[in-house]
């Protein structure tokens, strides 16, 4: 069986929903799947592996570069590639809705009678900007709704995007399937590895306490409120780890280090060494850097609406709540939240396991791939019926 997948970018663009893709792509492959990713050339694809492949669409990205936003245009180049992709497929998988890429891939399915799978990631991005929510909210009620309630399956990574669309009519019931975390890799302290040295490692401070953001450097991940904090807490040094238009490296601010090459090994021992990850982001589906961070032991502080993609979290997760039009505010309950969770002990080698064995058993890509390929079945064998 062929499997056509397609997301806006591969995992070198090192966004959240291209590397989930990129996970599932070598799950499925595990599974003795053929997977064909297709997504935009703006930055490199990965390998073949086994009997899986890629392939790369010419778009023009001058969207990303001048506002910061994850739009690629595709060319007609890529339309043509796109329909000879589809046509090949037994089976398309979208990561969300609203890129065109995935758009045309839809609907040459849907011409051809292909069954679509979309994994809805996000619902709504809130921004300052009045016509930028607007355009979101118009495009969602003219393209992501129409796709969803037509499409042959809908799974949804939290409870939190379920909920947002949960008044649509589907073709049939929907899925959530929790994206997994690498835990090979995101892992707790071992053996002789010690905080310390790896902070020596990466030229951190031994003896301040250092809070880790992780994520593209734009508006929605609230990069306005960590600046707010850092600046109320010159005393502790904090850590971005990702790469945007809002780059930290301009403040020019004394106590603020920036990582924008980091991934795999050399991430995971980043979370390892600092005491917290600090995420005030709002519009998210599930950020895959919060599992990331539970299975590394480390406390995870986010916003209340980013704790609800999965409730069972709140046994290790602080959630507050963001005020998108006080920066202020959220900065300073959010300092609150963070010493509260220090002050708890929340470092301590026990409570830390507690958090690596909760996201060991709750988020696996082993079983995601399983509960996919269920759905594959299913459908595969509804078309030959």
């Amino acid at each position: 069986m062929k499997i056509l997948m397609a997301s806006h970018y591969f995992a070198s663009h090192n966004g959240g929903i291209e590397i989930v893709a990129e996970e599932l792509f070598h799950a499925l492959t595990d599974k003795d799947q053929k997977v064909v990713w297709m997504a935009s050339d703006s930055t490199p694809a990965p390998e073949p592996v086994e009997r899986s492949s890629t392939v790369s669409l010419p778009v023009f990205n001058f969207v990303e570069k001048m506002k910061g936003l994850p739009f690629p245009i595709p060319t007609a180049g890529a339309l043509r590639t796109i329909i000879r992709e589809v046509g090949d497929a037994e089976v398309l998988i979208l990561h969300d809705c609203l890129y065109l890429s995935n758009i045309l891939a839809y609907l040459s399915a849907r011409w051809r009678g292909i069954p679509t799978i979309i994994i809805q990631h996000i619902g709504t991005v809130p921004y300052k900007n009045y016509l930028l929510n607007l355009t979101f909210r118009l495009a969602n009620r003219i393209v992501t709704r129409p796709m969803l309630t037509r499409a042959a399956q809908v799974v949804f990574i939290s409870e939190t995007t379920r909920m947002f669309f949960g008044q649509l009519r589907y073709r049939s019931s929907p899925q959530i399937i929790f994206n997994g975390v690498n835990t090979d890799i995101y892992r707790t302290l071992e053996g002789t590895e010690t905080k310390s040295r790896l902070r020596r490692e990466y030229q951190l401070p031994e003896d301040r306490t250092v809070i880790l953001f992780v994520g593209r450097f734009v508006e929605k991940k609230g990069i306005s409120v960590m600046k707010r904090m850092a600046a109320l807490r010159p005393e502790w040094t904090w850590v971005f780890a990702g790469w945007g238009p809002l780059d930290p490296v301009r403040w020019n601010a004394a106590n603020v280090r920036v990582f924008s090459d980091l991934r795999g090994a050399s991430m995971a021992a980043l979370y390892r060494c600092c005491d917290l990850l600090a995420l005030p982001s709002s519009g998210e589906g599930f950020p895959l850097v919060m599992q990331e961070a539970l299975a590394s032991g480390i406390p995870v502080v986010c916003g209340e609406e980013t704790l609800g993609a999965d409730p069972a979290m709140g046994a290790f997760v602080k959630g507050v709540p963001v005020y998108l039009e006080d920066d202020d505010r959220t900065a300073r309950e959010f300092l609150s939240a963070i010493e509260d969770t220090l002050a708890s002990g929340a470092g301590l080698n026990d409570i830390s396991n507690k958090r690596r064995a909760f996201a060991v058993s709750r988020y696996s890509w082993r079983r995601a791939a399983e509960q996919y390929l269920e759905i594959i079945s299913r459908l595969t064998i509804q078309i030959e019926s």
